[in-house]
């Protein structure tokens, strides 16, 4: 058995976050003495390890807590689906590693890039990542549609849908200098807007609430900012009048 302290210095959490899954009904003590002091056991270890696999997976606490709550819950397949999705990440960070040394040597003059090279970040992948994280914010049901409809498509299909993203990021690109309620810069966020549909088909709130999320969430903004430092705040500004445009 293992106490609160003991415990947090295992998992590498702080007391408190143990206190608070307690208080939350998503992870309670094995054990509690007549002393008023928690106590883990093994089952408990590996509850947390599933709710931290979870969190590294950016669920959120009431998601996790719904999940590991269900009757057919499975641990082993639990696990089977973190490494598949911590795989997926590790992959993404490698071709995000690879497009920045790539943009570097280009930078030196080392090494010539096509402007759709430059866009490598925003891999189909990594949009499909963007619009579930908004999706989990709203509604779990959305989010198994949108898995759904990923793993629907031909690897063709994924090329195609990752090869459109790009050329929409050029568009709005280019539609900067021209300002965020320009013909050019309202109709490359409706194609954009569009583009998601291959994932969800977003309300207005999440929409813009997507647009929120590519400024706010640091690893969002750190992909957008290496294509240009205003181009996350150019799409909000964007949605903003393309919102209030469709209102009328």
């Amino acid at each position: 058995m293992y106490t609160v302290k003991q415990l947090s210095k295992l998992a590498g959490v702080t007391p408190r976050t143990l206190h608070h899954y307690d208080e939350i009904g998503l992870l309670k003590p094995t054990h509690v003495g007549k002393n008023g002091y928690r106590y883990y056991g093994e089952e408990a270890l590996l509850r947390l390890q599933q709710i931290l696999f979870y969190r590294e997976l950016d669920l959120p606490l009431e998601d996790i807590k719904t999940i590991m709550g269900r009757r057919d819950f499975d641990l082993v397949g639990a696990l089977y689906s973190h490494k598949e999705a911590l795989q997926r990440r590790v992959e993404r960070l490698h071709r995000l590693i690879t497009t920045v040394d790539n943009t570097i040597l280009n930078l030196k003059g080392q090494k010539e890039m096509s402007k759709r090279q430059y866009f490598e970040a925003f891999s189909d992948e990594q949009q499909a990542e963007y619009e579930k994280e908004v999706a989990q914010k709203y509604d779990m049901k959305t989010v198994k549609e949108s898995q759904r409809k990923w793993k629907s498509y031909t690897t063709a299909d994924k090329q195609r849908i990752g090869e459109e993203g790009n050329a929409i990021i050029e568009a709005l690109l280019a539609a900067m200098p021209k300002g965020p309620s320009s013909p050019e810069a309202q109709a490359g966020l409706e194609r954009w807007r569009k583009h998601i549909e291959y994932f969800w088909i977003p309300t207005d709130e999440q929409f813009a609430g997507l647009m929120d999320l590519y400024n706010e969430d640091p690893r969002f903004k750190a992909n957008f900012d290496k294509v240009d430092p205003g181009l996350a705040e150019f799409m909000r500004e964007t949605v903003k009048i393309y919102i209030e445009n469709s209102k009328k």
